[in-house]
C-alpha cells in the first residue's frame, strides 16, 4: 500500500517536518509499504496540494499534527476530499489529545491515539484485505468507540532508524530522539499528558541504548552530510548515567557538534563540563517565568530563580551558548509576575530567548483549568494558537496587557543583541 503523509506547514518553511511520519514511514517500509512526504508550504495553494496529492495517487494519507497545526489542515483537507476519495488519518498531539473535534470534521477517516506505528501498519494490512478497523488498539474509528491502547513500544531499539526523507531537514544538520516521554508534571505541556495516558497499562518513559542512537548517527553520516545534530528531547539530561556514558562514546565515534534540551533541575557543573568536551555548543533552557509562585503553583515546576541564574553561569563557564524561553499571559498571572519575568530576562542576558504567550494546548492540565475556570472563550477552538495573542479570557490580565508585554519582550531581545554587538564591535 502507498500512505503519503502531509507536513502542514503554518508559519516557516525551515523547521523540521514531523518526527512521528519519519518513524511510521520507516515502520511501515520494514513490512513491505511504501512511504511519501508531501510538504505543504505555506506558499502552496489548496488547489496546488489537491493536485501534488493526486500525482502519487496514495492509498492513504495520513497527518501528524500539532495545536498550531490543526486550522490549516482541516481546511486543506478538506479541499483534499473534494478531488481525492482516499481515507485520511491523523496522529500526534492534537489527534491524541482533541479526537473527537478531528472526527467531526469530514476530512478525516480514523485518528491515532499515543504512538502510531504499529496501530498504522495494522490500519493499512486492513484496508489492504477489506478487513475491519473497528478493533484495531489506538486507532479511533469514524463513527466507532474509543479504542483500547496497546502497551508502549518496547524496547526502542528494535525500532528501524527514522526515514530521512521524510524529514525534509537541512544538509547535514540532524535532529534526533533518544527517548519518548518527559518525567515532569509541567501543568502546560502535552508531553507529560502521554504519561498519564499510558499509566494504567505501561511505562511511558524509554530511552534507546547509546550503541542504537550511536549507530543511526554512523548510518547518517555514511549516507550523506554529518556536520550537526539536534538533539529534540524535551530533557536530554534526565538521567545522568546515561548522559555521561554518551558523552565519551560520542566524542569517540561522532564528535560533530550539537544541541540539547534541558531543565536547570537536571543540570550539574560536572555534567555541563562533559557535555562541552563531547561537542554540546548550545542549550535550551525552559525558564518560562521569573515568578516563584507562577512556576510552583500554575506550571508546577517548582525551582528557585537563584538557581536558573547560577546553571546559567555554569553553562557560560563551560563555553555552552545558551537559550532561554519565556512564558506569559498564563492563567492567574498578574501584571506584577510578568515584570519579574521580563527583569529575569535582562539579568540572565541569554545569548538568545524565546517569549510565548500562553494557549492551552487539549489535554493539558491547564487546558482543563481554564475551562473549569471558565477562562476559555466559547470560540476558542477556532482561534490560532500562533503564541503571539492571547486566546484566553483572564481576570488579572488584559488582552491589551498582554500584547504590550509581548512588545516589551520584543524590544528586550532588540536591545540585548544590540549591546552584545556594540560590545563586540569595541572589543
Amino acid at each position: 500500500m502507498r500512505v503519503l503523509f502531509i507536513e502542514v506547514d503554518t508559519e516557516c518553511e525551515w523547521a523540521v517536518a514531523s518526527l512521528g511520519p519519519g518513524f511510521i514511514a520507516a515502520y511501515l517500509r520494514r513490512h513491505g509499504h511504501e512511504a511519501h512526504l508531501l510538504r505543504a508550504t505555506i506558499d502552496l495553494s489548496h488547489t496546488e496540494v489537491t493536485e501534488a496529492v493526486r500525482s502519487i495517487e496514495p492509498d492513504l494519507i495520513g497527518v501528524s499534527l500539532t495545536t498550531r497545526q490543526w486550522l490549516r489542515a482541516r481546511t486543506l483537507l478538506h479541499e483534499v476530499r473534494q478531488s481525492v476519495d482516499v481515507p485520511v488519518i491523523a496522529g500526534g498531539l492534537h489527534a491524541t489529545f482533541a479526537p473527537e473535534t478531528i472526527l467531526d470534521q469530514p476530512a478525516f477517516d480514523y485518528v491515532c491515539l499515543g504512538e502510531g506505528e504499529e496501530a498504522t501498519l495494522d490500519l493499512v494490512r486492513a484496508l489492504t484485505t477489506d478487513k475491519s478497523t473497528d478493533s484495531i488498539p489506538n486507532l479511533w474509528a469514524k463513527g466507532g468507540q474509543r479504542p483500547t491502547l496497546r502497551p508502549p513500544y518496547e524496547p526502542l531499539d528494535r525500532l528501524p532508524f527514522v526515514a530521512r526523507d521524510m524529514l525534509d531537514e537541512p544538509s547535514g544538520c540532524i535532529p534526533m530522539t533518544t527517548q519518548r516521554g518527559c518525567p515532569f508534571q509541567c501543568s502546560y505541556c502535552g508531553a507529560r499528558q502521554f504519561h498519564d495516558l499510558y499509566a494504567a497499562i505501561g511505562e511511558y518513559g524509554r530511552r534507546r541504548s547509546h550503541e542504537n542512537v550511536l549507530a543511526e548517527l554512523e548510518a547518517i553520516g555514511k549516507a550523506g552530510d554529518l556536520n550537526y545534530v539536534i538533539f529534540l528531547d524535551d530533557t536530554f539530561t534526565i538521567h545522568h548515567p546515561w548522559v555521561k556514558q554518551f558523552c565519551k562514546v560520542y566524542s569517540e565515534r561522532i564528535g560533530v557538534p550539537f544541541s540539547i534540551h534541558a531543565r536547570v533541575e537536571t543540570v550539574t557543573r560536572d555534567v555541563l563540563e562533559r557535555l562541552a568536551t563531547a561537542g554540546c555548543n548550545q542549550i535550551t533552557y525552559g525558564v518560562e517565568s521569573g515568578s516563584y509562585q507562577v512556576r510552583t503553583n500554575v506550571m508546577q515546576r517548582p525551582v528557585e530563580n537563584d538557581r536558573i541564574k547560577q546553571v546559567f553561569r555554569w553553562t557560560r563557564e563551560a563555553g555552552i551558548t545558551v537559550t532561554a524561553n519565556y512564558m506569559l499571559g498564563l492563567p492567574d498571572e498578574t501584571p506584577r509576575d510578568i515584570e519579574q519575568t521580563l527583569a529575569l530576562a535582562e539579568e540572565l542576558t541569554a545569548d538568545d530567548f524565546g517569549y510565548f504567550v500562553f494557549y492551552p494546548y487539549p489535554g493539558t492540565r491547564l487546558f482543563h483549568h481554564c475551562k473549569e475556570r471558565g477562562y476559555l472563550p466559547n470560540d476558542h477552538a477556532e482561534l490560532p494558537a500562533n503564541h503571539q495573542q492571547s486566546t484566553l479570557d483572564l481576570p488579572s490580565l488584559t488582552h491589551k496587557q498582554i500584547a504590550e508585554y509581548y512588545d516589551r519582550f520584543t524590544a528586550l531581545r532588540a536591545r540585548l543583541f544590540a549591546d552584545r554587538a556594540s560590545a563586540s564591535g569595541n572589543g
